[in-house]
């Protein structure tokens, strides 16, 4: 029997005290808010914040997790060779503590936008959706199954 594998990764909503929100433009992903992977012995938190700074030059602290989602659609990487397992992804929002906007590696612009222009710049279905999330959070988590390849489908929407 084969160990199943699924890479786990993060996601924030940072938000200032202007009510705007804190993109990235990714090199593949178009603009998203900050996030990723967490590495082989680190917390959620700890990774959470890592990624923002590394994407954003933004320092953060998280406050709450608003969504739980899993995206299970099989694939190939963007090397058309390398499959990809299926994602357990944790979206949290963070409050800015400092930093000054840059950009890293993986991003090529990072910006401050207002909250209500957010869905004019991200393209993503399932980015768009977890905004949504963000935009409709009463306090319960949300949790969602999706696949994003061959199509965006969501397979499974509800609270917790």
């Amino acid at each position: 029997m084969m160990m199943p594998t699924h890479i786990g990764a993060v996601g924030g909503f940072v938000e200032n005290g202007r009510g705007d929100i804190l993109l990235v433009k990714t090199r593949h992903g178009g603009w998203v808010f900050p996030g990723g992977q967490v590495e082989n012995g680190e917390n959620l938190m700890d990774a959470l914040t890592r990624e923002i700074k590394e994407e954003s030059g933004i320092d953060t602290e998280v406050t709450h997790l608003i969504g739980i989602y899993s995206n299970t659609g099989s694939y190939l990487w963007h090397d058309g060779q390398t499959p990809v397992p299926t994602k357990l992804m944790l979206d949290f929002v963070c409050t800015p503590t400092g930093g000054e906007l840059c950009t890293s590696e993986e991003t090529s612009d990072s910006r401050w936008v207002p909250k209500s222009q957010v869905l004019d710049l991200v393209t993503a279905p399932a980015i768009r959706l977890r905004y949504q999330a963000y935009l409709d959070f009463n306090g319960k988590i949300q949790y969602m199954e999706y696949i994003t390849r061959p199509e965006f489908e969501v397979k499974l929407q509800r609270t917790l």
